[in-house]
């Protein structure tokens, strides 16, 4: 089984050139840290629609141009100025034992690009996950596992991006 996040890229600004390109302003944590993508999800009335990337251009700053497959002309992308727009990233996890261990070994980032160190294991407490992170100072750091949290997770770059609720790491 898969746990999917859904995760805020940003919002369609404008539609950009006259072949159906849209510019998308990028939420702050992705500025300059793009993932690879193949495809996005544009909330559409209330609901992730999924549409797949045919070209992507990224030259820095907070806009990304996205060109979507068999959407070609501008009065088709029009009607999304203003729509957010998803990632969908998953962690795999076994249905017996929702192994997490394949994120182990990963850096953890929060939203300001300020390390705090690898994940040595996911614990298992009644109601909640933890990630048990070593900073670079060998202090344990436990910090919750859930989908509000996680802001970007990078397989290939083995990092995961965290919006780290306020206080959270002076209790640590």
């Amino acid at each position: 089984m898969a746990y999917r996040y859904n995760i805020l890229l940003g919002r369609i600004a404008k539609v950009s050139g006259f072949e159906g390109a849209v510019a998308i302003k990028l939420e702050r944590s992705f500025i300059e840290n793009l993932p690879q993508m193949e495809s996005v999800f544009i909330e559409i009335e209330g609901r992730p629609v999924p549409f797949f990337i045919s070209e992507l251009s990224y030259s820095g700053g907070d806009i990304l141009k996205i060109k979507f497959r068999d959407y070609n002309t501008v009065d088709k992308v029009t009607e999304f100025k203003g729509c957010k727009i998803y990632l969908t990233l998953g962690i795999q996890a076994n249905e017996k034992t929702d192994d997490y261990g394949s994120i182990i070994g990963y850096e953890v980032l929060t939203t300001d690009n300020q390390s705090l160190g690898l994940i040595t294991e996911v614990v298992q407490n009644p109601g909640q996950w933890l990630l048990s992170i070593t900073s670079p100072h060998k202090k344990e750091i436990l910090v919750p596992l859930h989908e509000d949290l996680i802001i970007l997770l990078d397989d290939k770059k083995k990092i995961l991006i965290l919006k780290i609720p306020e206080g959270l790491l002076e209790i640590n």
